[in-house]
């Protein structure tokens, strides 16, 4: 990432710890439970793994306007875990990292499986493209973005090049091979 996405990524999230950042906000109605979290058929992750972690993030999907209409750019989201504490950083790759110990997943989307969320970025199942360290997120194959709220492109024209933010939340499960 070049320096200029990495002073993005930290000043957005800074604006977000201290209740600002992004043009357009989405309802917050608390912590997502997670028994609130029904997983769709086409976000399960597939037999033969385990789900080792779930956090919380509250952050914006930023978007671009690009041929003259708005088009994912990044997400930028502080991750937390049940007692509310933050315990990682969600941005462009996408990757979540550890900021307790270092560790980190990169993930990509797998076809087809979105399940759409009215009102909100839709929630998806990402396989692990790679990992690195021997912390929370070591040895992650699935990723899973459930219970979205908040997110999506704004609707309309656009200048070329123009940018916003927009704030989400969603919960974020990670999965390990079952040995």
């Amino acid at each position: 990432m070049k320096r200029t996405g990495i002073v993005l990524v930290a000043s957005t999230l800074l604006g977000i710890a201290l209740g600002g950042a992004g043009s357009t906000a989405a309802p917050t109605t608390g912590a997502m439970s997670e028994a609130s979290a029904r997983v769709a058929p086409a976000v399960q992750v597939p037999p033969g793994n385990k789900v080792v972690e779930r956090l919380q993030a509250k952050g914006v999907q930023t978007y671009t306007c690009t041929a003259g209409a708005w088009k994912g750019l990044e997400p930028a989201a502080t991750l937390a875990d049940r007692l509310g504490r933050a315990v990682g950083l969600h941005s462009r790759g996408p990757i979540w990292v550890s900021t307790v110990d270092g560790s980190a997943v990169e993930a990509a989307p797998v076809d087809g499986a979105r399940n759409e969320v009215p009102g909100a970025v839709p929630e998806l199942l990402l396989k692990a493209k790679s990992t690195r360290g021997d912390g929370v997120f070591a040895g992650v194959s699935y990723v899973q973005r459930l219970n979205t709220k908040g997110g999506l492109a704004p609707t309309g024209a656009c200048t070329e090049g123009a940018q916003t933010s927009v704030r989400y939340e969603a919960l974020y499960t990670f999965s390990v091979p079952a040995l």
